[in-house]
């Protein structure tokens, strides 16, 4: 048993017939397609697959992988640095495959990509713009309109509110520091925001995406660092839960140093009616994710989300639209801008999202049903229910 690569292709002279790799990788399924794949358009960059291939899993079988690719086509294999690719493709030399490995990894498309976006100050100028145009524009309906409702409705800003804006480094943060800066330039409402970015340890080629990003973006950011993620390291139960937990308190400490009175998090629709869902099927409980709260450790301080209404898929629509790439989760445990799948909370996200995706199919409006449901509760019908830590039983007034 040796830990599989994040990639293997095969072949078929210098095209790709079939590629097989961790599935969530949309930008490494990208690269792969546009520079191997015979037809790029069977790439399902959302999943991270390409082609007939399936997604290897860490720990699985190497040799029975293995034995359903042919030998008589070459094979690449394509890992994050390009060092563990070198090791299997070595392996598979030994054992008869014409295999070799993507030299310099994934981490040679990351650079590439640097460099593409280094461009004079005139052009990042205009793609600002551009980037700009398209949410008030072309995603004036899907994204503009559901954001100022949110806000509108949830009631999330205050005249004189000072709002640090968490930018982690992935598309949802850095849309929501845009809408968040284009309220501020055009809505009536006058409040202060301070674009938050916190280094826990990233490594250098995704910290360099999210700096290249917040200025080809116009986000003026105030980056502070942390030692999160060697804390961490050295943690064998939930080490993804430690992490996010303190992650948050770091950026409300800062935030409270800096005299905001607000954070805002980059959660969306579909981030609510999955943690409705959870709660349900594996907490026995029915409870959601609130579109504003009071820190309970940070006095005066406030938990807002912005893209409370916004859906996941136009938020990925306006990054295609606009050809973004940002990292999603840069953490030492994969040392990779994928989701940290192997956690046990995300691999139970990832089932409830595909079981919404199922349910769908049988019913178009389950995902609006999910997200109002928790704002029909009727206590009347309720045998149970908890309000400020106290529970309540129907029983109690029962005969009353």
């Amino acid at each position: 048993m040796i830990s599989t690569p994040s990639a293997c292709i095969v072949a078929d002279k210098e095209k790709v017939a079939k590629a097989v790799l961790m599935p969530g990788d949309p930008l490494r399924a990208k690269y792969i397609a546009e520079k191997y794949l015979e037809n790029p358009e069977e790439a399902d960059l959302e999943s991270g697959t390409i082609g007939d291939g399936k997604a290897w899993e860490e720990g699985v079988n190497v040799g029975k992988l293995l034995a359903a690719i042919p030998k008589d086509k070459p094979v690449w294999v394509l890992c994050h640095t390009g060092n563990k690719s070198l090791y299997v493709a070595e392996l598979m030399s030994d054992a008869g495959f014409d295999a070799g490995s993507v030299e310099g990894g994934y981490r040679s498309f990351l650079r590439l990509s640097l460099s593409m976006m280094v461009m004079n100050e005139e052009e990042v100028t205009e793609r600002t713009k551009a980037i700009e145009r398209s949410i008030i524009t072309k995603y004036r309906k899907s994204i503009w309109r559901r954001f100022t409702k949110g806000v509108h409705d949830y009631e999330l800003i205050k005249e004189g509110d000072k709002i640090a804006v968490c930018i982690s480094g992935g598309k949802d943060s850095m849309l929501m520091a845009k809408l968040l800066q284009e309220l501020q330039l055009h809505g009536k409402v006058k409040f202060d925001l301070v674009f938050l970015v916190m280094n826990p340890g990233y490594n250098e080629d995704n910290w360099n995406i999210i700096l290249n990003n917040a200025k080809l973006l116009g986000i003026p950011i105030n980056v502070f660092e942390s030692d999160i993620f060697n804390i961490v390291a050295d943690v064998d139960k939930s080490p993804c839960y430690l992490c996010a937990r303190m992650r948050r308190g770091y950026l409300y400490s800062h935030a409270k140093e800096l005299g905001c009175n607000k954070i805002a998090l980059g959660h969306h629709y579909d981030d609510v009616i999955e943690t409705i869902l959870m709660g349900m099927l594996y907490g026995a409980q029915i409870q959601t994710m609130m579109p504003k709260l009071h820190s309970t450790n940070f006095e005066g301080m406030e938990l807002i989300r912005p893209l409370y209404l916004i859906r996941e898929d136009d938020i990925k629509a306006w990054r295609d639209y606009n050809d973004l790439r940002f990292i999603q989760c840069a953490c030492k445990f994969t040392d990779t801008c994928t989701t940290c799948n192997n956690e046990e909370n995300q691999s139970k996200r990832m089932e409830t999202k595909e079981l919404i995706a199922r349910l769908k199919k049988v019913n178009p409006y389950v995902e609006g049903n999910i997200f109002k449901s928790v704002e029909n509760v009727n206590l009347d019908t309720i045998v149970a229910y908890k309000q400020k830590g106290v529970k309540h039983h129907f029983l109690d007034e029962y005969d009353r």
